[in-house]
Parts: C-alpha cells; structure tokens; sequence
C-alpha cells in the first residue's frame, strides 16, 4: 500500500483553518461523504488500496465494531463543520467504498448512513452508494440497503472471462453477475458494474467478451478502467520476476476503443474518461462531485477530504491565496479507532492547497468530464495551447470555438499529455 503523504499536522481537536470557513456567499459547492470500509475476504494481487483482511488485522480492529467507530467520525466531522460555520449544508451524495463494503452486515451500513442522516441531513433526491463484490450480496442484503435508503450499488465485475479472473485474484464466479443486477433492480437500486482492461494474459476478446457480458444484464452504468500495477503490491512482484508480463499502451488503447464503440452502441454515453452512463440521470454524482471540486468529507482509515475556500462578499479566499484545505486519515484501523476513542481527530496530516496548485487540479479533473472545461478558467499560455490541441485532434475544435476544452476520444487516451500543455 503507498504511504500516506507528507503534510502539516491535524490539530487535535480536526478543526478547518479558517480560510475555509463559513459562512459563505454563493459559494456552490455541494457537501458529499465517503466512508471507507477498509476490510476485504481476500487481498487481490494487484490492489493497492487501504485494505485488510480478517487475519492482517488480529485483536483491536474488529469488523464487528466498525460502524461504531465510524460514527464516532460522524459525530467529530459534525461538529467540526459547525465550528467553521459549515454545518447546515446538507449532504448531496454518500459513498461506501473499500475494501468491500458489503463485507459488513447491511444493517451497519444502514448505521452508518442514518448517523450521516442525523448529523447533516440528505438534500432531497441525495444518491447513496456503495460498492459490492458480486458474492458479498444476497437479495436479502440489497433489499435492507434499499430500505435504509441506499439508492445506488456499483459491483466489481471487473472481467467475464475466468483466467482474467484468476490472474486478478477475484474470486467471484463470473455467471453470478447477472442474478446480482437482477437482485438490486428487483430491490430498486440503480446498478453499476466496474471492469478492468490490460490483464496479463486477456486478449482483446476476452476484453470484447466481458464488455458484451456487462452490457447483456442492461445495465445503465459501467465504469473501465486500465489496469495499473503499483509498486509494492503482488502483481507488481510477479512482473518483475517475469512471472506475467503486462501489455503495451497500444494494446490498453484498443481496448478503450472497443470499450468506447460497444458501450456508445448500446446507448451508454461517455461523461467522464472511464465512465459511461446511459443519460446523465445514471451518472455517479458522488464522482462528479469530485471531478467539478465540490467539499466531501472522508469517514474511515486513511480517507482524504476537501473542503475548498469560502467565497466572501468581502472579496473571497484570504490566507496568502490559499484555495482550500486536504487532509487524511491514519491508515491502519486499530491506530484509527484509538485516535476516536481517545476523543482525538484521526487525521494524519493536511496540506493547504495554493491557488496555483488549485488551478492544476481543476484543469486535470475537468478536462477529463465530457462537458468540458471552460477556457476561461486557463491562463494565458493554456489558452494559447488550445489552437495546437484542436489541430492536432486532441480538442474538439467545435467545442473550443464555444469557449470550452471537451476532449476527442483520441484526447481521452491522451489526457494527461493534454493537461500539462494546458497548464504549462
């Protein structure tokens, strides 16, 4: 797992400094949550995520204990918002994320969601979500979800092909992904699936064949994301032995295109680089949340939150510039819950983003959504880069003349190189 970053400390007491707090004028931004589940059945080779499983953690970190703790995370959360003034807000979006969420009993979930209910409130028509490995669900399960009031569940199918499955170290069985969508639908919940393209080993028909499955259960959302083997973790051991050897970028690129051309066929629209919905009322507002640089708090071992800089009647963000304010959590359970049970934030460090570094992360979360990112938001020398972007069929050049940067799909497999030029 990747060490946390370096930053300043988190004050005991979690409290924002106070360039961020309220209260604020037409500031925008919306307030979502994640809460992170840190807990998996098994370790899959290739995740680099703040994971554990039963055996990892031994005595102090007990699955069973965890809604509570995070609860206690709630309660300073809520009260460290109302000390800045940033308490009334209620929240837009919820998102359990992991590790595997639905490897707690869905009555703590349904905890965990009705804290977040009574410290905040939920906006009318709020979307709650969490994510589910396909043999963690019954239909009992996602009907108790959908009562408490889960709207939304997004499954990890990642491949419909067995030795995909294998080389990942999933463990589910690829025929059960249509009777889990099945399951949610019958329960009302709003369905995603997750796939992974780049495998060692998966031809671009193994890739074809998963994407085919994936759309066969019809479902209104699937998130494809390339393969990406971190160091330190078991994959990235067995590709520097040579035990698998990992495909090149022409071979990730055709496979993104096949994604995008069957995905686009069956009517589901790219929005943002790695996701497609089937109009934007199936999007992931949660994501969106983050991509357009609204505030999120993060519940749980090693969860990241943001709360960005008011924007005053007096003239807006003070502080020397600054923008806005990140922190994260410690990273292992026990060393979390007993920072909470000591009456202590469990934060680990904070950075306080610059304007500059704001404007970096802008232009790279919103160039990546398929609305665009407005011109106006680039320096000079990024506007000037645009003209070059568009001949060069990165831009569409429609969209430019209408003062937005919306990338081409060949932009899309370009993003990041797009990026700098715009913010060189």
């Amino acid at each position: 797992m990747p060490a946390l970053p370096d930053g300043e400390a988190v004050p005991a007491d979690g409290a924002l400094p106070s360039f961020v707090a309220g209260p604020a004028t037409d500031d925008g931004a919306r307030f979502g949550v994640y809460v992170h589940v840190p807990f998996c059945s098994v370790r899959c080779g290739y995740c680099d995520f703040n994971t554990y499983t039963a055996s990892e953690l031994g005595g102090g970190a007990s699955q069973l204990a965890y809604a509570t703790t995070a609860l206690r995370e709630v309660d300073l959360a809520a009260r460290v918002l109302d000390d800045a003034g940033l308490g009334d807000r209620p929240v837009s979006t919820v998102f359990f994320g992991g590790g595997t969420p639905t490897i707690l009993p869905a009555t703590d979930l349904a905890r965990v969601l009705t804290g977040v209910r009574d410290a905040w409130g939920l906006a009318p028509g709020a979307e709650v979500s969490t994510e589910a490995n396909p043999d963690s669900v019954t239909p009992e399960s996602l009907a108790l979800l959908a009562e408490a009031g889960f709207t939304r569940v997004s499954f990890g199918m990642q491949s419909a092909v067995p030795h995909v499955l294998a080389t990942l170290e999933r463990t589910h069985d690829p025929d059960r992904i249509p009777d889990v969508v099945r399951w949610a639908r019958e329960a009302g919940l709003d369905v995603s699936l997750d796939l992974i393209y780049g495998t060692p080993g998966e031809s671009a028909a193994d890739w074809r064949a998963s994407v085919e499955a994936a759309l066969a259960t019809g479902v209104d959302h699937v998130s494809a994301y390339a393969l990406v083997v971190e160091p330190g973790t078991k994959m990235a051991a067995q590709v520097r032995r040579g035990e698998v050897r990992l495909p090149d970028e022409d071979d990730q690129a055709t496979k993104y295109e096949i994604a995008d051309d069957l995905l686009t066929a069956a009517g589901l629209a790219w929005y943002e680089v790695s996701n497609w919905a089937r109009g934007s009322e199936h999007a992931c507002r949660h994501n969106l949340a983050y991509w357009r640089g609204d505030d999120w708090w993060g519940i749980g071992p090693g969860a990241h939150s943001y709360v960005g800089a008011r924007s005053r009647a007096d003239g807006g963000a003070a502080d020397g510039g600054r923008s806005g304010v990140r922190w994260w959590n410690v990273k292992h359970p026990r060393r979390y819950a007993a920072a909470l049970e000591a009456g202590r934030s469990p934060g680990a460090g904070r950075e306080l983003l610059a304007t500059q570094e704001a404007h970096l992360e802008r232009v790279m979360l919103g160039v990546r959504l398929a609305e665009g990112l407005d011109l106006a938001v680039l320096d000079a020398d990024g506007r000037r880069a645009v003209a070059g972007l568009v001949a060069r069929e990165l831009l569409d050049g429609t969209a430019a003349v209408k003062g937005r940067a919306v990338l081409t799909r060949r932009g899309r497999l370009l993003a990041d190189s797009v990026v700098r030029e715009l913010t060189a």
